[in-house]
């Protein structure tokens, strides 16, 4: 009994971040020089896709968001899946009756390149409510992975938000509450197509920045602060800021979604249910976001 373990066994300890790799600025750079080469190469609802339209996107990755919720996988693994998703359906015609089983196995490989813990073929079928089998998954992975070239390491948005965060100056006890939501908005920018041809580190700066200053935890004003986000990334201070208007207007529109119950919105971009119904002064005034 003595050698008895008493580990927790069902959280898998992380490792804390590097310190060195968070101030080497080679680390970002690199970051910066590769990302481009992980975008969608069209828009393809336009020129490739006959069936699938943006609001099925939208669904399907609402659902993928879930499933990874439910499972408690890394925050990098949805973020992960959506690129993949993106880059097949930039390269390859999909009917609609396969965009579940085209999203349930870019979970499948997005969790075995970035979670302890991958998720499961079975798991999947049974989310998917057998809709899916296991030999369609097999198959599938197969053809996802010849696509994509078997690519699979791509650059997302969440690699930048640690190499951000480092590098801007917040009070200690605002720092974790700051990465929550921007999390947070990286998840919601992945859910929504328009977000889709946006260089990642556009998309997690402009989200530390709403995320900043929705919570007002730091005493720079809002230009100074948009424009010591866009020297860190190299981003045009004009794009930037319109991408964090347009990340506060998407939270909006999520939030009154979810108090009309006019669409399921999955509980990582949904408010506490206290949320207040009057309009704020910001759309990223938010103290307390499910995660």
């Amino acid at each position: 009994m003595e050698l008895l373990c008493c580990e927790n066994l069902q959280q898998t300890p992380r490792a804390a971040l590097d310190s060195k790799l968070l101030e080497d600025e080679r680390v970002l750079q690199t970051l910066l020089s590769m990302e481009e080469r992980y975008l969608p190469c069209v828009s393809y609802f336009q020129c490739v896709q006959n069936e699938i339209k943006p609001h099925m996107r939208k669904m399907l990755a609402y659902w993928m968001l879930e499933v990874c919720e439910e499972q408690q996988c890394e925050e990098e693994v949805f973020l992960l899946a959506m690129n993949y998703l993106d880059r097949f359906l930039s390269a390859v015609p999909t009917r609609k009756t396969q965009l579940q089983l085209l999203g349930s196995v870019c979970m499948l490989l997005a969790s075995k390149l970035r979670d302890s813990k991958p998720l499961t073929i079975e798991k999947l079928c049974i989310y998917s409510d057998h809709a899916i089998s296991h030999f369609q998954m097999l198959d599938w992975e197969l053809l996802v992975l010849g696509r994509l070239k078997w690519d699979m390491a791509a650059v997302i948005a969440h690699d930048f938000l640690p190499l951000i965060l480092h590098r801007i100056s917040l009070p200690t006890d605002r720092e974790e509450l700051v990465r929550k939501h921007a999390q947070t908005f990286l998840a919601l920018c992945a859910t929504d197509y328009t977000f889709a041809m946006y260089p990642p580190s556009m998309i997690a700066t402009g989200s530390v920045g709403a995320a900043v200053h929705g919570l007002g935890a730091t005493t720079m004003s809002t230009d100074e602060l948009t424009e010591v986000l866009a020297g860190i990334t190299g981003t045009e201070v004009d794009c930037l800021r319109a991408c964090q208007e347009q990340i506060e207007t998407a939270l909006r529109e999520s939030l009154r979604d979810t108090r009309t119950n006019s669409s399921p919105v999955p509980k990582a971009l949904r408010g506490s249910s206290n949320l207040e119904t009057s309009q704020t002064s910001t759309p990223t005034d938010v103290t307390a976001v499910n995660l």
